[in-house]
């Protein structure tokens, strides 16, 4: 492992004295180099994880990579130096499951890729922290560390756990639970093209899943299901409990199969919900339309009308095999993602709620 100083010029999370050479580097105003320093800043879904898992990738997470393979086409979005330079006060961490290994040794890799992150996040001296609560988040930014909220994408990682999340303990670090990811799962149906059926929904499986997650009080995440399923976990779902779809786009702006209609939109935002937006172009540019930012507060837009503000917040999918817009490739998209809801007239308060705000009142209700 490589110095686990996570810094390389950016050790300390970013103060409004730097919104100036922030506002430089990146290209956008004051106004939003500012607003983005002074707010809660939570991306909802991270893969950041992946690189260094793959056979053949060299990818240190605690190198400033500034020159990044395929010039941020599908990986090396963000390390952990950029993390902090980009003014990310939290993110939802993902723990990706390859679905292709046999059901016993997903289990057995899942913890140790768990080990492997604990490891990772020990070796950053308190730059960043677990968080499961508003109030160990806010406990980690008193202290001037990034909170990690732990994910994992797809639950069949927990086929073969005794008793699914349970068998980590009461003090289990796991915050959301993606319910399937690109294939079919013994717990559902996945909205990819790579599905073997279109009619069917969770499973009774699958049912039960959400069941344990709401007894473990951990977010339920319906990014990535069929509608069927979506529906199925809506039904079963305890509704005291905010339900949550981190990275997704809506087909009120670019419909293609792995975004949410209105009516699911409307679902989530029920519960007391929020529905992160990827920042994948191919999920977000209808045909004809731009091919920047902008395309990310477009899908915005579309929730707020349908939803209204407070149900909106940000989902990259950094480092998950995604081709965002060019001006978001390089780890400093959230300022430029600000930048564009500013020109859009929007206000700072609405902007807040979006950059984090929003999740934390969601994670409220689960988790104060």
């Amino acid at each position: 492992m490589a110095d686990a100083s996570v810094s390389e010029g950016a050790a300390l999370p970013l103060r409004p004295s730097d919104a100036g050479a922030l506002a430089e580097r990146c290209g956008v105003s004051r106004e939003a180099a500012e607003l983005l320093i002074t707010s809660d800043v939570i991306d909802l879904h991270l893969d950041t994880f992946i690189p260094p898992r793959l056979p053949l990738v060299r990818y240190d997470l605690f190198k400033h990579h500034q020159r990044v393979p395929l010039r941020g086409r599908f990986f090396g979005h963000l390390d952990l130096p950029r993390v902090v330079a980009s003014g990310l006060t939290g993110g939802m961490w993902s723990i990706t499951t390859n679905p292709f290994r046999r059901r016993s040794r997903r289990w057995v890799v899942f913890q140790k890729n768990l080990a492997r992150f604990r490891a990772i996040v020990a070796a950053t001296e308190d730059r960043l922290r677990f968080a499961r609560s508003v109030a160990e988040y806010h406990a980690a930014r008193g202290a001037g560390a990034h909170a990690v909220f732990l994910s994992i994408q797809g639950g069949n990682a927990l086929d073969a756990a005794p008793g699914g999340l349970a068998a980590l303990g009461p003090d289990q670090p796991i915050v959301r639970v993606t319910l399937v990811h690109l294939t079919n799962a013994a717990l559902g149906v996945t909205s990819s093209p790579l599905r073997m059926w279109r009619r069917r929904g969770l499973s009774d499986r699958g049912r039960d899943f959400v069941r344990m997650l709401n007894e473990q009080r951990v977010f339920v995440d319906l990014a990535h299901i069929n509608r069927a399923g979506f529906w199925d976990a809506v039904a079963v779902h305890d509704r005291t409990q905010p339900l949550i779809a981190t990275h997704t786009g809506v087909n009120g702006v670019r419909r293609i199969w792995r975004n949410l209609d209105d009516d699911q939109i409307k679902a989530i935002a029920d519960t007391g919900g929020t529905v992160g937006v990827i920042f994948a172009q191919n999920f977000l540019r209808p045909r004809g339309g731009a091919r920047d930012a902008s395309l990310v507060v477009d899908h915005m837009a579309r929730i707020i009308d349908v939803a209204g503000e407070d149900f909106v917040s940000i989902g990259s999918d950094y480092d998950g095999a995604i081709v965002p817009p060019a001006e978001l490739r390089d780890g400093h998209g959230y300022v430029r993602v600000v930048q564009h809801m500013l020109d859009r007239g929007w206000s700072d308060l609405r902007v807040r709620k979006i950059l984090g705000g929003n999740f934390l009142r969601s994670l409220a209700l689960l988790r104060p």
